[in-house]
């Protein structure tokens, strides 16, 4: 899935930034200097001892409570996923990469409240050196995630 591409389609506006390498979200903010509440991060969990994958999206400024998060998916047990699990879900990003639009990849997707409908965010396109600005509304028009509380 190519990520500007895939905005298109939807018909979406969007930014689509050329930036210096950064390999994590806190990085990426201090390369665009954005403030770190508006570029989300996404990490690949797993649920249920391995059984199914999904997508969490939170700012780069917090962490994800795996305890705050189990409750709100009706106390699964979960874990991070590996560097080698997020390849195979996403092998047509570089490694290390995972937009946040599980959809895509045949996914659950799970944003945090704290990513406010009226602001906008900033993700890594498929690569570290490109980044993409939409508006959160309209990402959680198309994504349609879980909202929940999980970031601490």
């Amino acid at each position: 899935m190519n990520v500007e591409q895939f905005l298109q389609r939807r018909d979406v506006d969007f930014d689509l930034i050329p930036h210096p390498n950064a390999f994590d979200a806190s990085h990426l903010a201090q390369t665009l200097h954005v403030p770190g509440r508006n570029v989300a991060k996404t990490v690949l969990l797993k649920a249920d001892h391995g059984f199914r994958h999904f997508v969490a999206v939170l700012p780069a400024t917090k962490r994800v409570s795996l305890e705050q998060l189990s409750r709100c998916l009706g106390d699964s047990h979960l874990e991070l996923a590996t560097e080698d699990e997020v390849a195979e879900h996403c092998p047509d990003c570089e490694v290390g990469v995972l937009p946040p639009f599980g959809s895509q990849y045949g996914l659950n997707t799970v944003m945090d409240q704290s990513l406010s409908d009226d602001a906008e965010m900033v993700f890594e396109a498929n690569n570290h050196h490109e980044a993409i600005r939409m508006k959160v509304s309209d990402f959680r028009y198309i994504e349609q995630p879980l909202v929940c509380s999980f970031a601490r």
